[in-house]
């Protein structure tokens, strides 16, 4: 943090500036009655070594996921991000650069954009991907309005296995528009979406793995949906399933959204995350944000292009093909370092070794007497039906300092048939004691 000792000499050389006799006076057109007028328990003003110390004992009161035992998952996942990872990003040219608006002199940019998107279209067997989105969800709503474009149709038909941040999301967009249908929240994911897909459905949306874990053949989906016409969006939250999984785009989608955290970006209590899409080359003048090329210069040098800018910065306002996109350009680097540190085996491996230990929690965990698994497949995030509401146990772990997983109902509330679930994820940092330590305290609890 900035430390700024303005002193009140200071502040009256800047009011004398600005022609005013008090601050008061900056915020004279708001309301009056919108103001806080009672006094904030504040320090008094202290030197900035003292400022920083108050602030380190406010830090030291968080507890972060390397501090024990942590099973919370729920599109948000603490994997491991190599040390140069963080070291290479914060080289000054990638550091303070944001976004190639000057295309012509930005070709480290462009590149490392062009490697991030070919990254990306391997990950989810599409052609072609974008430079990055803002996030999972966001690019959830731009895969729904950039499919509305191309099928001209209203409708929307989405599985109630969408994370329900993403579906909330979609909804907000959506408003009270009649095309949009987003079906009940389904642990078991036996939902019958085909029955929902008729000729006015532009888009069927599925994730997998979905927010409880379920592993889902997106095959009979797809064909469903492109015998109507429609297209089939399928969504992730955590990638590094695509390590052990088929592609989406193997098995049938048209566009492929999701979110990138997992990969080079650490959850640093909520992010900033990255979005990634991709999709066929037949759509590609639909998909927002931007992509970026490989040409040849007059000379037959390699080089970088920005070969399609579909935001209103570029191009006319009401051609723009987005309004929520942007480019997460230093967390697209961080994810495109760590892949390539990873490469293809490492993924693999990576993924390997998360899925092994959520099935070794999910053993541990459903020998307790009253604890069922929901899933029949999953990667490496399992939901568990608990004899009691999951949120006092998540709390009641907490305490013994075990973080055991997100109890459904805080992302999911309102809704008594899914209290007692609770959705926990494992991955390659999660160590055999510390799955005995949340059976052990899981056990006291219940």
């Amino acid at each position: 943090m900035r430390y700024l000792p303005h002193s009140n000499r200071d502040r009256k050389v800047m009011m004398d500036a600005i022609g005013i006799q008090s601050s008061d006076e900056l915020f004279a057109k708001v309301p009056s009655k919108v103001f806080n007028t009672a006094k904030l328990d504040l320090p008094n003003h202290q030197p900035e070594y003292a400022v920083e110390a108050t602030i380190r004992g406010f830090a030291n009161k968080n507890r972060v996921a390397g501090d024990g035992p942590f099973f919370v998952g729920a599109g948000a996942y603490r994997h491991h991000v190599p040390a140069s990872v963080d070291h290479l990003i914060q080289r000054s040219e990638f550091l303070t650069a944001y976004t190639p608006y000057q295309p012509e002199i930005s070709q480290g940019t462009l590149q490392m954009l062009f490697e991030f998107q070919t990254q990306v279209a391997n990950l989810t067997g599409m052609e072609v991907a974008n430079a990055s989105m803002y996030d999972g969800s966001t690019a959830t709503v731009e895969a729904v309005l950039m499919a509305r474009r191309l099928k001209r149709r209203p409708g929307i038909v989405m599985s109630g296995g969408i994370h329900p941040q993403y579906r909330d999301t979609v909804a907000t967009y959506m408003g009270d528009d009649e095309g949009f249908k987003c079906l009940p929240a389904d642990p078991t994911a036996s939902e019958d979406i085909i029955a929902q897909i008729d000729d006015t459905t532009a888009a069927v949306v599925v994730q997998s793995p979905d927010f409880y874990g379920n592993l889902r053949d997106l095959r009979p989906i797809a064909e469903a949906a492109h015998e109507k016409g429609a297209l089939l969006v399928a969504v992730f939250t955590e990638v590094i399933s695509l390590g052990a999984i088929e592609s989406p785009g193997a098995q049938g989608a048209d566009i492929v959204v999701g979110e990138g955290q997992s990969i080079g970006n650490p959850l640093t209590f909520g992010g900033p995350y990255v979005g990634l899409m991709a999709t066929r080359p037949n759509l590609v003048r639909q998909m927002p944000g931007r992509v970026c090329g490989e040409t040849v210069d007059a000379e037959g040098n390699r080089g970088f292009v920005l070969t399609l800018s579909t935001r209103e910065q570029h191009i006319r306002r009401d051609k723009a093909t987005s309004n929520i996109c942007t480019n997460s350009g230093l967390c697209a680097l961080a994810f495109s370092i760590h892949m390539s540190l990873l490469g293809q085996k490492g993924l693999s491996q990576m993924a390997a070794l998360s899925h092994q230990q959520a099935y070794k929690t999910a053993d541990a965990l459903t020998a307790i007497d009253g604890v069922e698994l929901v899933n029949e497949h999953y990667f490496n995030e399992f939901t568990v039906r608990l004899p009691k509401a999951a949120a006092p146990v998540v709390e009641a772990l907490a305490n013994k300092g075990v973080l055991g997983g997100v109890p459904v109902s805080r992302l999911e509330p309102g809704k008594p048939e899914l209290e007692n679930l609770l959705v926990v994820a494992a991955t390659e940092l999660t160590s055999d004691a510390d799955i005995a330590a949340f059976a052990a305290a899981l056990k006291e609890v219940i």
